[in-house]
């Protein structure tokens, strides 16, 4: 292969709400993070152990106000970008670095707003990708077998 590849996917939850900074000239920028789980069961004691990583996700202009719209702490997301390292110098002169994830493409797995919010057949879906969690709405008067079910989902 004679190229180079950056590219980092992700499925996690949303460990706070999305920040956003706004720009002269209507440049926006958002940052948020994402946990990411990780299980496995200890050989020698059979103890079931996880740990969790957090990643800096970083979104910019339509992509940052689409999520600051529809996400919010504890949301499933999957991710897609490509790694990025910054430094600057902090205000003791030492250098300071921090790794980020500059997101290109996502999908919304489950929203807070997606489980409480009842669905509307002619609310239009943002550009970017979001797998809805509810059961989809019959097309007929007739109701469906699915919707005669108790389950909430």
């Amino acid at each position: 292969m004679a190229g180079t590849l950056n590219k980092v996917m992700l499925i996690g939850h949303l460990g706070d709400e999305v920040k956003m900074h706004y720009f002269e000239g209507g440049n926006s920028i958002g940052r948020f993070p994402l946990a990411t789980n990780e299980s496995y069961t200890n050989r020698q004691t059979g103890e079931r152990i996880t740990t969790t990583e957090w990643h800096n996700i970083v979104v910019r202009n339509k992509l940052a106000e689409i999520c600051e719209k529809y996400l919010s702490k504890g949301d499933k997301v999957y991710v897609e970008g490509r790694i990025k390292t910054r430094q600057w110098e902090g205000q003791d002169g030492n250098k300071r670095y921090t790794t980020e994830i500059h997101a290109a493409d996502m999908t919304f797995l489950t929203t807070k707003k997606d489980l409480t919010a009842p669905a509307k057949p002619t609310e239009t879906t943002p550009s970017v990708s979001k797998t809805e969690s509810s059961t989809p709405q019959a097309t007929s008067g007739e109701p469906s077998q699915e919707q005669d079910d108790d389950l909430p989902f």
